[in-house]
């Protein structure tokens, strides 16, 4: 779950505010579920998405084996989750049965599947090399065999990063033979470079993104909860097919980052700080827009002319070889130059992550980060300014690393009223 998620799921499954017509948001929602964008726009949106195929999977399986000669790997193991789908297709629960994939430098990959969950688990991997548990079995052993018929014993075996500890720890212990070392430079390797066809489904999350914004911000009404307005921005995402969120916050709860536990009702004069995105085959949208309920203060103009030029040094700073932590400073330095410094004190997080299938994933645009930047690497470009007892500012979008320099996938905003 990531930090919208987190943040938001408290008020989905609550009544929401009446708004003076005696009718809840999702009320009005549910009885007209296409009432913002009309059908040709929907279908135009929904034909640009081409799922990932099988021989895609292929060519990242190879890549991951390229990548394990690289760095001394013989092979890697991947429990349920990102990873696994990402190399297979296969999105995979994870329980206390012990599901996974090896996958060697050299030979096909095999899979360790409870046996009552092999017919689930052919369904999507066709006719692969899977050795099943019963219920009374340890997974273990049939880990040694896939390995042991391999001639992997004495191998070493990378471990992807998100895997349990207590499969590392059985691996650890039943075959104290293995090298275990990360998988990291094979699994962010692979995962951190994006293929065009994974930038076209972050494009169409994108443009799915500014759709929903420009709609959400036509809903704003005085006396409206920030998750009325989550509903809101959650309805619209269901219009186009695709599931989304977002993080709302009004006014003085902008000025944290993540916002309070206290809900807010809005008032003329609030600022609006929606982040939020949504999921197209698997590819995310993380896309911030702050703008004003009614006229703004001076000072909020100010500090949103700040942030947009730091959104811009960022931007400007950032192409290949250049250290992740250069495009932070550069940012941090603009904001600081105009006021709002030193360091942390008022931009009070990193300037951005990656992001591809998960919300964060690697690699950081944050100080002590020397990690060169590389072509094909998307990060959200997200400096902001957080004023505690008056309002924060934050502008977010994503940031794709080119041959030559850096590129947003969407029209920056323009101004506290102009979002895109």
């Amino acid at each position: 779950m990531d930090r919208r998620r987190f943040f938001s799921a408290a008020g989905s499954t609550v009544a929401l505010t009446a708004l003076g017509t005696g009718q809840t948001f999702a009320q009005e929602h549910a009885a007209s579920p296409s009432a913002h964008f009309d059908a040709t726009t929907i279908k135009a949106m929904r034909d640009r998405i081409r799922p990932i195929g099988p021989s895609e999977l292929l060519a990242r399986q190879e890549q991951a084996r390229r990548l394990m000669k690289d760095n001394a790997i013989d092979a890697i193991f991947v429990e349920g989750g990102t990873t696994l789908a990402y190399y297979t297709g296969l999105s995979w629960w994870l329980s206390e049965r012990l599901f996974a994939m090896v996958l060697p430098q050299r030979g096909e990959p095999f899979y360790v599947s409870p046996k009552f969950e092999e017919g689930r688990s052919r369904e999507k991997l066709g006719d692969v090399k899977i050795y099943t548990w019963e219920e009374h079995e340890k997974p273990i052993d049939r880990i040694r065999q896939g390995m042991q018929e391999r001639g992997l014993l004495g191998a070493t075996l990378g471990i992807e990063e998100t895997t349990r500890y207590y499969a590392v720890e059985q691996l650890q212990k039943s075959l104290p033979t293995l090298n275990l070392v990360s998988a990291k430079p094979v699994t962010a390797g692979c995962r951190s470079v994006k293929s065009a066809h994974e930038i076209e489904l972050m494009q169409v999350a994108n443009d799915v993104t500014a759709q929903v914004y420009r709609q959400a911000q036509k809903q704003l009404r005085e006396g409206m909860s920030e998750k009325d307005l989550g509903a809101v921005i959650s309805a619209l995402y269901g219009e186009f097919g695709v599931k989304g969120d977002a993080l709302v916050l009004f006014g003085k709860a902008s000025a944290y980052p993540h916002g309070l536990t206290k809900e807010v009702l809005l008032k003329p004069g609030d600022n609006v700080l929606i982040d939020g995105g949504c999921e197209v085959e698997g590819y995310g949208s993380d896309i911030t827009r702050t703008m004003a309920f009614g006229e703004p203060s001076a000072k909020m103009k100010s500090v949103w002319e700040i942030v947009r030029g730091a959104q811009d040094a960022a931007l400007k700073t950032a192409k290949p070889g250049v250290p992740a932590e250069k495009v932070d400073a550069a940012a941090r330095a603009y904001i600081a130059d105009h006021g709002y410094g030193p360091g942390y004190k008022y931009f009070t997080h990193r300037l951005g992550h990656g992001i591809g299938m998960d919300g964060h994933e690697w690699y950081y645009l944050v100080g002590g980060n020397t990690r060169p930047l590389a072509p094909g690497n998307m990060f959200s470009n997200e400096p902001g300014i957080y004023i505690v007892g008056e309002f924060g500012i934050r502008t977010e979008d994503e940031m794709l690393i080119t041959d030559d320099g850096a590129r947003l996938l969407l029209p920056q905003a323009k101004s506290l009223q102009e979002i895109f």
